[in-house]
């Protein structure tokens, strides 16, 4: 089996799980996740972090991106441009979303694109050593790497349930460990 057959394995079993999550309990999970994450991380007032607006069985980290702002964050969402590329807009208050693409809502063209200095990123399994594994169609991976062909060092935070974690993701040259993960129990370092 090659490393892209363990991924995808991988994935179809942790998003399996992830969907046998009822919605209150998922309410209950993202609820958790606002709670360790609100003051979990340091970054200065003014400092831009990308969230996610939930599809599918995903966290809701909208009430985490509401305390994060209140600190001072400057608030973008990941937009994808086409199967490719993905940029992040800022999303401020009164802007309009609009259907962005795979299912997602984000502000529209209008709005300024911006380099993210931390990225809370969704994700399908990841390991108690930070490697994770996406959905499959490479958009993180590709923004990361543009942001590090920028010199920027953006800080990687993965979101998801305890259901999603395995013993050990395979990896590959390209793939960038994240450096936390927040989930329901807590924020952990690696």
């Amino acid at each position: 089996m090659t490393i892209k057959d363990l991924k995808a394995t991988f994935r179809k079993e942790r998003l399996a799980a992830r969907d046998l999550i009822s919605e209150e309990t998922r309410t209950e999970f993202s609820l958790a996740i606002a709670e360790h994450g609100g003051d979990a991380f340091d970054f200065e007032p003014g400092t831009i972090i990308s969230g996610f607006l939930p599809i599918r069985s995903e966290a809701d980290i909208r009430p985490l991106m509401a305390r994060l702002k209140a600190r001072g964050a400057r608030l973008c969402l990941p937009v994808v441009l086409d199967k490719m590329t993905i940029v992040f807009r800022e999303l401020a208050t009164g802007v309009e979303l609009v259907d962005t693409g795979f299912g997602t809502r984000g502000p529209g063209p209008e709005a300024a694109v911006l380099d993210p200095e931390i990225l809370l990123v969704p994700l399908s399994a990841f390991d108690r050593n930070g490697h994770r594994i996406g959905y499959g169609a490479g958009h993180y991976d590709r923004a990361i790497a543009r942001l590090m062909q920028k010199g920027r060092e953006p800080r990687l935070v993965g979101i998801a349930f305890d259901c999603q974690e395995v013993a050990e993701v395979p990896t590959e040259p390209h793939d960038v460990r994240l450096q936390a993960i927040l989930t329901e129990s807590g924020y952990r370092q690696f």
